[in-house]
């Protein structure tokens, strides 16, 4: 079942909180300017730069690629591993 651009601008803005909420009623504001239509592409981009900016995402992959078991029990793996997301 496919969801609109719109249903999905909606229902990523709706599971946000607090300082993330106000931040999104401003860049809305921002992008939806002369009625242009927001999609989603445009949410996570304007998400991402904010919350998420490249040089964290690159850190983030350098350290996925170097993370290796070792001495690591499963469940230590499983748990460093999770923590990367």
């Amino acid at each position: 079942m496919g969801c609109s651009e719109e249903s999905k601008v909606t229902l990523g803005a709706y599971v946000l909180r607090e300082e993330a909420n106000h931040w999104w009623k401003n860049a809305k504001q921002k992008l939806g300017a002369g009625g242009v239509v927001i999609t989603w592409e445009m949410f996570k981009r304007e998400f991402l730069i904010k919350y998420f900016p490249a040089d964290v995402r690159n850190r983030k992959v350098v350290e996925f690629m170097e993370l290796k078991q070792g001495n690591m029990s499963v469940a230590e793996y499983a748990a460093k591993f999770e923590s990367l997301c």
